[in-house]
């Protein structure tokens, strides 16, 4: 006896899956200028290796006679792909389907994404386009099941949180995203929404209600508002440019805390040296210079990915290769309030801070640190807390670290530009101390100046006397440093420094564990 009407079934099953939420749904997708889940994956992954997993997942439809007329998919779409090579479990919810709010199947298939990439130690990706639960239940009927998950059920956020520890997670928002899916688009590494996308706690009819503000979903939770709160990492220009993104960003990173990064072969000589460097600080002290070239010339050409550009625009952050090896990169930007430390760059500095000792990325730090942002906005951001909080969290590093004293290092907040047994290079426009000059000479000489007859003369000869106190050649002498350096040199000498630290690296392997931070 064959089972070829069974098998014929099975096939006929996974083609009506295929249809996703019907051709009419597919079509008004597309007018709005969007992918579908199938399609952005198959973006994503290398061509032809998605493999879909649980793809019987669905409610059949069937007629009088008991033949299949018709079936309704999971619209939570999950799988394996390869993203550039590198095996990948990814996953989104189907759009075309209930605005892709959870049916059955689906919020099972989604639930299990995590699971998913934990028990098999591989990045996760998670393309994300829907709400969260309904009022009515995600079969649309009420009380068509028992209300609420049984009491000896898992935490559906358990996986959520382990997987953080363990594997690279990176998630895209390529629509309205609003409720559980946007939790778990922040529940990553990296974030990235395209530019027409929504990030949203509750929609606009929900807020209009309990709130009685009337907003559109761009004014509550658009790429303006979510990329200067923190809430996404970077935004994109369509779906595509953020899909590569994705893919760019898994470059830099191990399948899963139990390896290393890979390194790459670069045609990018280690000890290249950039004749811009020796002066692009300028000597007048209060002149802003661009941070971001430095780096450019430092690390791998091409190789800086930027992270997080608008959120705490003092601190930049990023990842980038040096001699094909995978770093994260901090460093001030005095364009934005000399650089100092805000809130949210404190807030930003932990995070990445975290994510690079998850994955074993040492760190290179290019300090220009003028100190805590002060005044009574910075007060009331709680700056010196989100501050200290960074500080510990570099304090707690695992991964090695370089600082290279591109400018200024004062107050407390300098702390958080130099790990534990970090190594510190300088460059001879550094200056150190434990106040910028203009705010020392104000204080500790207040009476001196207002007595005097031409007061801003003599602030000036203050100033101009303690700057010179404050010259790194003494650091260097001192041995306060590793090394005083020629700008020009400090590419070869963190090639150098990355191949001595290799040996360290090699026992810091697995999970990162910390304790708590103020």
């Amino acid at each position: 006896m064959s089972w070829e009407k069974e098998t014929d079934e099975i096939r006929r099953r996974r083609e009506l899956a295929k249809r996703q939420g019907g051709e009419e749904a597919v079509k008004r997708h597309h007018e709005k200028g969007r992918l579908t889940i199938r399609e952005r994956i198959a973006a994503l992954a290398d061509e032809g290796t998605f493999q879909e997993m649980g793809e019987g997942a669905g409610v059949p439809h069937f007629d009088e006679e008991g033949n299949l007329v018709d079936f309704e998919p999971a619209n939570y779409v999950l799988g394996f792909g390869k993203v550039n090579g590198r095996r990948v479990a990814m996953g989104g919810e189907d759009f075309t389907m209930k605005g892709g709010s959870p049916n059955p199947a689906g919020l099972r298939k989604s639930v299990y994404a995590e699971e998913l990439a934990l028990t098999y130690k591989v990045p996760l990706v998670r393309l994300h386009e829907g709400g969260g639960g309904s009022v009515a239940g995600s079969a649309g009927k009420g009380n068509a099941r028992p209300l609420g998950e049984p009491v000896f059920a898992t935490p559906r956020f358990r996986s959520i949180a382990q997987v953080l520890g363990e594997v690279p997670v990176a998630t895209a928002a390529l629509g309205a995203v609003a409720g559980m899916p946007a939790a778990r688009l922040v529940a990553s590494h990296f974030s990235v929404m395209a530019e027409d996308a929504q990030v949203l706690i509750a929609g606009p009819k929900v807020v209009a209600r309990a709130l009685d503000e009337n907003l559109t979903k761009e004014e509550l939770g658009g790429a303006e508002v979510h990329s200067r709160s923190g809430v996404i990492d970077n935004v994109a220009a369509n779906e595509e440019e953020a899909l590569k993104e994705i893919a760019r960003f898994l470059s830099y990173l191990p399948d899963n805390v139990w390896q290393r990064p890979a390194d790459i072969v670069t045609d990018d000589p280690r000890d290249r040296a950039d004749d811009a460097l020796r002066d692009i600080v300028p000597r007048e002290r209060r002149k802003p210079f661009n941070m971001r070239k430095v780096v450019k010339a430092v690390v791998d050409k091409g190789s800086f990915f930027e992270m997080t550009r608008r959120f705490g625009p003092s601190l930049i952050t990023g990842l980038a290769r040096m001699n094909g090896k995978s770093v994260g990169v901090i460093a001030n930007d005095c364009h934005f309030y000399a650089g100092a430390m805000t809130a949210q760059a404190a807030q930003k500095l932990r995070r990445f801070a975290d994510m690079c000792n998850t994955f074993h990325l040492p760190i290179v730090s290019f300090v220009d640190e003028p100190g805590f942002m002060i005044g009574s906005a910075s007060e009331k951001a709680a700056t010196i807390r989100h501050g200290t909080s960074a500080i510990a969290a570099v304090m707690q590093s695992r991964v090695p670290w370089a600082s290279v004293i591109v400018h200024k290092v004062f107050g407390v907040a300098g702390a958080a530009h130099f790990g534990p047994d970090g190594y510190v290079l300088s460059w001879p426009s550094a200056v150190t101390g434990a106040l910028p000059v203009e705010g020392g000479v104000a204080v500790a000489f207040a009476r001196q100046i207002a007595a005097a007859e031409d007061p801003e003369a003599l602030r000036a000869e203050l100033e101009a006397k303690l700057a010179a106190g404050q010259s790194p050649f003494p650091r260097a002498e001192g041995f306060s440093v590793h090394e005083l350096i020629d700008p020009r040199e400090t590419r070869a000498k963190l090639c150098d420094w990355l191949d001595w630290v290799e040996p360290r690296r090699a026992i810091e392997l697995g999970p990162y564990r910390t304790t708590m931070r103020p």
